[in-house]
């Protein structure tokens, strides 16, 4: 499995269409297999609350296979409002629950059932937590190597935890990350020009998350329903333009892009996966992309959004792939003393 590539998946016809894989991908029947494959492997989870700094508290569920020794612990992040409990993540779980590894599924925050843990409202420049989280995991986990995976805004987030890891003292072996944003000005572009069953279904998701938050702290009683009404793009300006943070909704989008040279000199080797024909993530923010020779970046004609759907079993390549990219990150590992590295230059399929 350690030398399977972006060439090496080619679905059948009828599932070579973006938006079939791409809905697919979420669908109650891919979750429906997910967790009945998780269930199967007879692994053990339990919740841990983890410190994200300050007082921040971030949900997750780790599992391992009773009476076995783990070969090394995987992180997953999720997408934007999806969950632990995503289709996506849950067979990509089981695969590597099968693969030898302890597995930590890490919300968000805001992310699953977890509104109530923290009073200030997720966004995607909140790395420091999520950074701080895996820390604490590695700490937890020693001696286990450290691995993470994510998916869309979770690829996000693992691709800049690799950068941030060295400085945060993280030992990390490698990231993969499946169709991530790299460029959310460009998301954001793709997502309003496309098919308008993608901005419905995320609006819809998001506003239900607002809807919480508006619930459980009074801070946010000024979300009525006039300002969760707007599209994506309006809200995401008006929440920039509450928090302070940010002086303008551009320099927002800079605050989590990853494009051009940001991962150029990275310590920490990356794989990435994506679709030609994904529909929400714009394959040309990957063509500008810089990474280091140890790192490796995939380009699949089909896939769609976070999909790779390999047939009426709603299994995947993209769980199969990040098995095979973290599997062959230890073995390399082991090669070169504890030194994780990938054989070979940039290659773009």
């Amino acid at each position: 499995m350690s030398d399977l590539h972006a060439e090496d998946y080619r679905p059948p016809r009828w599932l070579r269409d973006a938006h079939v894989q791409s809905v697919l991908s979420s669908s109650p029947w891919r979750r429906r297999r997910g967790r009945a494959l998780f269930a199967a492997t007879g692994a053990v989870t339990r919740e841990l609350i983890l410190p994200g700094g300050a007082d921040v508290r971030l949900q997750g569920f780790h599992s391992t296979v009773p009476g076995r020794a783990p070969r090394a612990l995987a992180v997953l992040f999720h997408g934007w409002e999806g969950s632990v409990e995503s289709g996506y993540l849950l067979h990509t779980a089981a695969r590597l629950l099968a693969g030898g590894f302890d597995v930590f599924r890490l919300n968000f925050r805001d992310h699953g059932d977890t509104h109530h843990l923290n009073q200030d409202i997720f966004h995607s420049c909140r790395l420091a937590e999520v950074v701080h989280a895996v820390k604490a995991l590695g700490e937890r986990f020693t001696p286990l190597p450290l691995v993470v995976a994510g998916y869309s805004l979770g690829g996000n987030f693992a691709l800049r935890v690799a950068r941030a890891a060295p400085a945060a003292g993280i030992r990390l072996r490698h990231a993969a990350a499946v169709c991530p944003v790299i460029d959310p000005a460009a998301g954001m572009d793709a997502l309003e020009r496309g098919l308008p069953l993608y901005h419905w279904y995320f609006a819809r998701k998001w506003r239900r998350s607002l809807e919480k938050k508006r619930r459980l702290f009074a801070a946010h009683r000024d979300l009525d329903d006039r300002v969760l009404s707007l599209g994506i793009r309006e809200l995401t300006a008006h929440l920039v333009r509450r928090g302070g943070e940010f002086p303008s909704l551009e320099a927002y989008f800079d605050g989590y892009s990853v494009a051009g040279d940001r991962l150029a000199e990275l310590q920490v080797p990356v794989s990435i996966l994506t679709a030609a024909d994904d529909p929400v993530i714009p394959v040309h923010s990957f063509h500008g992309l810089r990474l280091p020779a140890h790192s490796r970046l995939e380009i699949s004609p089909w896939g769609g959004h976070c999909g790779f759907i390999e047939g009426l079993h709603l299994r995947g390549f993209g769980e199969r792939w990040v098995v095979a990219r973290l599997s062959a990150a230890l073995a390399a590992a082991s090669e070169h003393g504890g030194r994780a590295t990938i054989d070979g230059s940039f290659t773009a399929s």
